[in-house]
């Protein structure tokens, strides 16, 4: 009996390696990167940014072998609390990529600056290695570890300009706030936890399907909440716009899609796993954020000279978007909610990169981030110009580029909803796509109207890394706008809404 009993104590999980490759080799990658970085000399740092994307590309690979081979949702990893299925692995080819792009705008950055290459690239990669476990949990443990395993990181490299008074604020700031909406999230978790018995979200589904308690009203609440700050949607957005400005453009260009789009995975997941059947607390709590989000980040965005601060409020206000189908999808409509937001997050961080590739190879020659600093570009950087004006106008949704599919199935799935608040809503997002173009065609005017500042026309030469980034981001952009049946295809995936249980 005590053999038996020692026996099952010390069997070992039964773990599927295949499923839990990309993690494997970011965390090798981690772990050699950190090595080889101690035994460089300084004017071999160079080879960090080459060694980490490679090793980004490398975890693609058993992302693409894994939706090769296909077969049953992978749920039996850790009794279903970690699934490795479609869903997941389109967002961990998602991170990974925006991962590589990143580490392509940062190479010349880093160098250029005087700034520690080596354990930039390895937060980086720590980084990215949360995102692709927030892709395939499915239990709150492993949700908010895997969140704060990405936030750490972020809170260093905001702050990675370390002689920058600004960007000192920002990772200030960024780790002063997310701590706190780190606490709250543990709260209504713990909440969730006490009143429910499990923390495995299909279990908490179930538990939650009837007549909630005051506490479970409050757990939900909470929970939103901590997923809003990570999204910063309003009124937790505070963060966002001088972090934005303060940290290093790439690190920039990594909070605004890959952070954001990590925040919105967790929230998706806890909303349609653990939380479906609270939909009369946080659907109303959502709508009213998602209102406000787009709202409120539209209308200071009109008001900023600085474009990171612009593109930070930008960003604040496709968020607002991003969050309309989340409003909804208690209402029947769980199936178009879930593709709406797959393919918001997927279009956006090509526009968004792209956008912020431009703004870097142009701050090279110009050392400003004002607007006004892109005037005549079309006229001594024609490539750069008309990249923008592809970024731009993908953002303010203009068919036929990238966004305005997305846009559309955010429409769609209010639209299917069918009630009062859903084409309420559908309303106000529709006056804010109007306002929001207003942003983005000033900078087309700065680029195609405007007189160059200071008569300088010189050429500007980006380094190769910067326009191999422009190229992935703008291919993305024109592509999936053109033939936008190549990502609806994606978020078609039989099992992408019933790995969810929906």
């Amino acid at each position: 009996m005590i053999a038996s009993l020692l026996a099952q104590a010390w069997t070992a999980p039964t773990i599927d390696w295949h499923a839990i490759a990309p993690e494997l080799v970011l965390v090798a990658g981690i772990n050699l990167v950190l090595l080889i970085d101690l035994w460089l000399d300084e004017s071999k740092k160079w080879a960090m940014a080459t060694l980490t994307g490679f090793v980004m590309l490398g975890a693609v690979i058993p992302v693409v072998t894994l939706a090769v081979l296909g077969g049953d949702v992978r749920d039996a990893i850790f009794d279903g609390r970690y699934v490795v299925d479609e869903y997941a692995l389109i967002l961990k080819a998602l991170f990974l990529l925006v991962g590589y792009v990143v580490v392509l705008l940062s190479q010349n950055e880093l160098e250029e600056g005087g700034y520690y290459q080596g354990e930039f690239y390895v937060l980086l990669l720590v980084s990215v290695l949360g995102m692709v476990m927030m892709a395939s949990s499915r239990d709150l443990l492993s949700v908010f570890v895997a969140l704060e395993l990405l936030s750490i990181p972020a809170y260093m490299m905001a702050a990675w300009r370390k002689r920058d008074v600004k960007s000192n604020e920002a990772g200030v700031k960024y780790y002063l706030l997310g701590v706190f909406a780190s606490g709250v999230l543990l709260y209504g978790m713990s909440f969730l936890y006490g009143t429910t018995g499990s923390t495995k979200l299909t279990e908490i589904g179930a538990a939650l399907s009837g007549d909630l308690t005051g506490m479970q009203v409050l757990a939900v609440v909470f929970v939103v909440a901590g997923f809003a700050f990570k999204i910063s949607a309003v009124p937790f957005h505070t963060w966002a716009p001088d972090t934005y400005e303060g940290a290093p453009a790439p690190v920039t260009a990594f909070l605004s899609v890959a952070s954001k789009s990590a925040g919105f995975v967790a929230l998706l997941t806890v909303l349609y796993l653990g939380l479906y059947g609270a939909d009369e607390v946080y659907g109303p709590f959502i709508w009213v954020m998602a209102a406000l989000t787009m709202t409120v980040g539209n209308m200071v965005a009109l008001r900023q000279t600085n474009i990171v601060r612009m593109l930070a409020y930008s960003s604040v206000s496709q968020g607002g978007f991003i969050l309309m189908p989340l409003a909804v999808m208690g209402t029947g409509v769980a199936e178009s909610s879930l593709k709406a937001v797959v393919i918001y997050l997927l279009i956006y961080a090509f526009s968004n990169l792209g956008a912020f590739a431009v703004i870097i190879a142009v701050a090279r020659k110009t050392r400003s981030g004002e607007i006004s600093s892109f005037g005549g570009l079309i006229s001594y950087a024609p490539g750069l110009g008309v990249l923008m004006t592809i970024f731009m106008a993908s953002l303010a949704g203009i068919p036929p580029l990238g966004i305005w599919i997305a846009k559309l199935q955010a429409f769609k799935a209010l639209i299917d909803a069918g009630s009062t608040s859903a084409y309420v809503l559908a309303l106000i997002a529709a006056v804010n796509t109007v306002i929001a173009a207003g942003y983005y065609m000033r900078v087309l005017r700065q680029i195609w109207m405007s007189p160059v500042p200071d008569g300088d026309t010189s050429p500007i030469t980006p380094p190769a890394p910067i326009w191999l980034a422009l190229g992935i981001t703008a291919g993305g952009t024109v592509v999936l706008g053109i033939l936008p049946g190549l990502v609806l295809r994606f978020a078609d995936l039989p099992d992408l809404t019933g790995a969810l249980g929906l």
